[in-house]
């Protein structure tokens, strides 16, 4: 068995909900896919003896790697470090390495000088013996072997954890070390657009399905697609993918776990082709996503978020006989959005989005979760009518990967 881990995210704003966990899925991720098997990932609020009793009860059972993120800053709640001292046995010291960084770090910032060097020897305080990871905030984080355990402490902000994380796996001997006895299995990620999970699970299951017992895989469910992970013996990974590539053709859309946003991104910028959006209710999450990957700007010309008629009307060239007639959301009306974003901006694909997101706005034959999805392209202008269920974050974002996913087949065709 390759080495175990426990993640244990702390802060009061977390464990109250008040800031969402990202720091614990990045990890578990990361560990995961290098072999280190993730036994659990648990958010505890800034409770010194619950951390320290948390740290201490890991070490006891022998988990080879104990993560921890937030705690780190100069006010009174943060206390991970007091907690891992103390559940290390070791005094909690100032560090003068650590000291001269975060005094470094914290140039600039303007606080009392009394206050400055209280707050600034409290971040530099670690247990005794930490080796110090170099802060991309003010807070350093540190490692630390306890009784064959790897104690790694991290800050709170994502960027400064990220940032930290990687300079201490490659640069920390006993991380490094941990690392080099862990054994990854091979995997391989397969994607699948509109197929429900019963439905994968039949064709899973058909009688003309290979065996399975050489692999382990898991299916992930989000906004109408399926991520299929499958670990194991290579050869059934490829029997299974060939049983699947038959029974679902082209729903089946990525092998190696290329997502939708880097396939689009990749076409369009292999062809020398742009894209511009015309969003209602999604009031720019489609041009976000589309602006998200590296490189957008060699095909994302813009768009123009039209939640008004007026704006769909003055600014799109949507017809207000065409409004009258059969209403914003509807698909005459998503089909006049992208052909005008494409007109407008001069792009060579566009794609629109229109519908009721709720929680009200729905009546009689427009209930709340209609969506009418355009494209407009080279191959001419087609919609889609989709019926999302789901609070109104979830329409807006399964309309915004539907959308996705239509330019995807539009450029697959084309």
């Amino acid at each position: 068995m390759g080495p175990r881990a426990v993640v244990l995210v702390t802060g009061d704003e977390v464990l109250r909900g008040r800031v969402s966990d990202r720091n614990g899925a990045h990890l578990a991720a990361w560990l995961d896919s290098r072999g280190i098997g993730v036994e659990v990932v648990t958010i505890m609020g800034d409770w010194r003896e619950g951390i320290r009793d948390a740290v201490a009860s890991a070490v006891g059972r022998g988990v080879d790697l104990v993560c921890l993120s937030g705690g780190l800053g100069p006010t009174h709640d943060d206390v991970t470090m007091e907690a891992v001292a103390l559940a290390a046995g070791r005094p909690l010291e100032v560090n003068p390495t650590a000291l001269a960084m975060v005094e470094a770090r914290s140039r600039g910032i303007s606080v009392g000088a009394a206050s400055a060097e209280g707050t600034r020897r409290k971040q530099a305080s670690l247990p005794s013996g930490a080796a110090v990871i170099p802060p991309a905030g003010t807070a350093p984080g540190c490692v630390l072997s306890v009784d064959g355990s790897v104690i790694v402490v991290l800050p709170g902000p994502p960027w400064e954890l990220r940032a930290m994380w990687d300079a201490a796996t490659t640069d920390e001997p006993a991380l490094i070390a941990l690392l080099a006895r862990a054994a990854p299995s091979p995997e391989r990620i397969l994607r699948v657009h509109a197929v429900g999970e019963s439905r994968l699970v039949e064709f899973l299951e058909s009688p003309g399905a290979p065996p399975t017992g050489a692999l382990t895989f898991g299916i992930c469910a989000k906004d109408a697609e399926l991520e299929l992970t499958l670990r194991g013996d290579p050869a059934a990974a490829d029997a299974l993918q060939g049983h699947l590539s038959a029974s679902l053709g082209k729903a089946l859309f990525s092998t190696d776990g290329t997502t939708v946003d880097a396939l689009i991104a990749t076409q369009l910028t292999r062809r020398g082709e742009t894209v511009a959006v015309a969003e209602s209710c999604t009031g720019g999450g489609l041009g976000a996503r589309m602006t998200a990957a590296m490189g957008a700007s060699d095909f994302m010309l813009g768009g123009v978020v039209a939640y008004a008629n007026d704006i769909k009307r003055d600014i799109l060239g949507v017809g207000q006989d065409l409004l009258d007639r059969h209403g914003a959301v509807s698909s005459e009306c998503a089909a006049a959005m992208a052909d005008g974003a494409r007109r407008l901006l001069g792009s060579t694909w566009a794609l629109s989005v229109t519908g009721i997101a709720g929680p009200g706005g729905g009546g009689p034959g427009k209930p709340v979760g209609l969506v009418h999805i355009g494209r407009s392209g080279p191959t001419g202008t087609v919609t889609q009518e989709h019926h999302f269920r789901g609070d109104r974050e979830e329409v807006r974002r399964r309309a915004v990967a539907a959308a996705l996913h239509l330019l995807r087949r539009g450029l697959a065709d084309a």
